[in-house]
């Protein structure tokens, strides 16, 4: 028989949370009816055998809410909110909506967080794996002005922004990452299979090899006999890379390095300009104090560059200067940027500039995606034709020396 969870009220309002076994979610209903509670959400838990849905719930590989997910739930939140429903009701109908189990189960914590007094806010800051701290301050600003419903609907314009921009940098990388790994791959193809053929041969000639043919097949010794090394050295690299990454000087480094990177630093850059500008131009419409949103900014902007700008920038409206005073000495945001900002501020239509900048990056960066294989096909032919050159030269220039001592010999 089905094992249910359910929550519910007694006769003096207290909730009470358990389980209990039935056939249907009706049939729990009416055994809490006849307990004396009334009912506020029942849920099927599964039977307690193990099962897939047992998997699903405990491993690693759904601890995770993807951005799309996040998405819907937000635009759900933001209509049924909108159309008058209560938020416990509207928690409710997304619980049963909700596919992903560990999603699930946080919004199942979060109404009852909500039915025990706290704020929505509150309770889905005990989530930080799912909320980030924009998202929470979000719904803060929208709790506290009365305008949840618009505040949610820029929060979901901003996830899907978000989203889009992921997008465009993983559509401006694919094109170079599939071309590298393939030559990579056959490299790797001919070290293994092709080339130790060749040396078999050669290793016959009584004739010197040509300097191509003798780097190759050093390279092909070299890898056979330390193919283990050269693995664990690259493993160990990737991880102290990662490592140096994640710390303050490591990251400030390498943003710094990547917008300044031949064709793709311009699209790294714009786009962590665009999202600068969505970001701030959507919380300071939410109706949030400057120096938090430009502290908000900071953390979710992307770049450590532009953020120890922002952190200057906010420093400088802490003192009663101006916001663009540190853009103009950083030299990192473009003259546009910086005068639609001043004009914003003098006219106080900050926030409406901030958007069309935002606009403005994305149009940009998107034809710098769409026009990106033309501009790296040339780099990637050269090292792609020096290699294939390469190769050639190794295999047959030996062939070229024994004609040409064949010749010689008759």
């Amino acid at each position: 028989m089905p094992l249910f969870t359910y929550r519910a009220r007694d006769k003096s309002g207290g909730l009470i949370t358990g389980s209990i076994e039935g056939v249907r979610r009706d049939d729990v209903a009416i055994q809490l009816d006849h307990l004396g509670y009334i009912p506020v959400g029942i849920h099927e838990a599964g039977s307690a055998s193990f099962s897939f849905s047992f998997l699903q719930q405990n491993l690693w590989f759904t601890q995770a809410v993807k951005p799309e997910e996040l998405i819907i739930f937000t635009r759900q939140l933001q209509t049924l909110f909108s159309a008058g429903l209560s938020i416990i009701y509207t928690l409710q109908a997304l619980i049963d909506q909700t596919e992903n189990l560990f999603f699930k189960r946080a919004i199942t914590r979060i109404l009852a967080d909500i039915e025990a007094g706290g704020s929505l806010s509150d309770a889905m800051a005990r989530h930080p794996k799912i909320f980030d701290s924009l998202y929470i301050n979000f719904v803060k600003a929208g709790e506290a002005g009365g305008i949840l419903d618009s505040t949610l609907d820029r929060l979901a314009l901003l996830l899907e922004h978000a989203k889009e921009t992921d997008e465009r940098i993983r559509a401006a990388i694919r094109y170079p990452k599939i071309v590298l790994f393939s030559l990579l791959f056959a490299v790797i193809v001919l070290l293994t299979f092709v080339i130790p053929q060749f040396v078999k041969l050669y290793s016959g000639f009584k004739v010197p090899l040509p300097l191509p043919t003798r780097i190759l097949i050093g390279a092909d010794h070299l890898f056979h006999a330390y193919w283990m090394v050269f693995l664990i050295i690259g493993i160990g690299t990737a991880f102290g890379v990662k490592t140096w990454i994640n710390t303050e000087s490591g990251r400030m480094k390498w943003d710094s390095q990547k917008i300044k990177l031949p064709v793709f630093g311009n699209i790294f850059l714009k786009t962590a300009l665009s999202r600068f500008a969505r970001v701030f131009g959507n919380l300071t419409r939410s109706g949030l104090p400057i120096l938090q949103t430009l502290e908000m900014v900071s953390m979710v902007v992307g770049n450590a560059v532009i953020a120890k700008v922002v952190n200057n920038v906010r420093e400088s409206v802490r003192k009663g200067k101006t916001l663009v005073e540190p853009m103009k000495i950083s030299g990192v945001f473009p003259p546009i940027v910086i005068q639609m900002m001043a004009i914003g501020e003098e006219t106080g239509k900050l926030e409406e500039m901030l958007i069309k900048v935002s606009d403005y990056f994305d149009r940009d960066v998107e034809f710098a995606v769409k026009n990106l294989a033309a501009s790296i096909e040339p780099i990637l032919l050269f090292a792609v034709g020096g290699m294939v050159l390469f190769l050639a030269l190794a295999v047959f220039m030996p062939w070229w020396n024994l004609i040409s001592v064949f010749k010689g010999g008759h």
